[in-house]
């Protein structure tokens, strides 16, 4: 749902953005407008690696397929840092012809500033609602789509600025709007690439895992040690290894019975725990 919304409001924002951009002679306006193009391409490729990552596991991924949906944010993060790039450099280039007189340049359209005021508005709307389904669901390429839609509210509130004072005679400051767009992208693209990367990398947070896990086991009176913690991330779920050391004279079937209280424990305590492997001994 997530998806489909924010699709479908980048592509009416993209060719609205543009095209008014165009028409209007905004260069902010037509920067943001580039932003909302590569925003379909993003949704183009979040949609198609969540449904990769819904497949079923199988003989090969035996913990399913969910990491599709952290290569997937790592390609929107990709995606991101090129636009802004391109955006930047557009902008420098416009300013630098304003200033050399190549360019002769009124300020954008009414037209133009009101497109950009009604993006402002509904970006909002969009990130509030994708923020609150990727918190729900601890999804990583829909939480880079939330950041993608907060990063719009901010590019659409410096296009508006600059759309406004370029009205108002200092039209070097609607490209230069386009500039500041293009900082603020890329460091949406920074944090979305930070955060896939980490999960590729299956990194957790190890410390805190590894308290929690004791304090919650320490209520069995039959562990007698933990000697081992071990925790892998497959997309946003956990599998947890651990060895404890029980009583040596104790029956197999009595050791079976504390591993699947430990289970029970830690996946009734833990989110997103797909899975708890117990090894037992006896302690030394």
């Amino acid at each position: 749902m997530a998806v489909l919304l924010g699709l479908f409001s980048n592509i009416v924002l993209a060719a609205v953005k543009t095209g008014i951009g165009v028409i209007g002679h905004s260069p902010a306006l037509l920067a943001d407008g580039i932003n909302s193009t590569s925003d379909v391409a993003y949704y183009v490729v979040v949609g198609i690696f969540v449904r990769m990552a819904n497949k079923p596991a199988d003989d090969s991924h035996p913990y399913g397929h969910s990491q599709f949906e952290s290569i997937g944010a790592l390609i929107v993060g990709s995606f991101v840092i090129t636009t802004a790039v391109a955006i930047f450099w557009n902008s420098v280039d416009t300013i630098y012809d304003i200033f050399s007189g190549e360019t002769v340049y009124a300020g954008g359209s009414s037209a133009a500033l009101w497109i950009a005021l009604g993006t402002v508005l509904l970006k909002v709307i969009l990130t509030l609602f994708t923020q609150n389904i990727g918190t729900t669901t601890n999804n990583p390429s829909i939480t880079a789509l939330a950041y993608d839609h907060r990063n719009d509210i901010f590019s659409a509130l410096a296009a508006s600025v600059g759309i406004f004072l370029g009205r108002q005679g200092y039209y070097w400051v609607d490209p230069l709007a386009g500039a500041l767009v293009a900082f603020v992208i890329l460091q949406t693209g920074i944090e979305i690439l930070r955060e896939s990367t980490s999960d590729l990398m299956d990194t957790v947070p190890g410390r805190v895992l590894d308290t929690q896990i004791r304090r919650l086991l320490a209520t069995i009176s039959e562990i007698r040690q933990i000697d081992e913690i071990h925790t892998h991330r497959f997309g946003p779920y956990l599998v947890i290894n651990l060895t404890i050391c029980v009583d040596g004279d104790l029956k197999v079937s009595e050791g079976d019975r504390i591993s699947t209280e430990v289970e029970e424990i830690i996946k009734q305590n833990i989110d997103l725990v797909r899975n708890v492997h117990v090894h037992y001994h006896p302690v030394d």
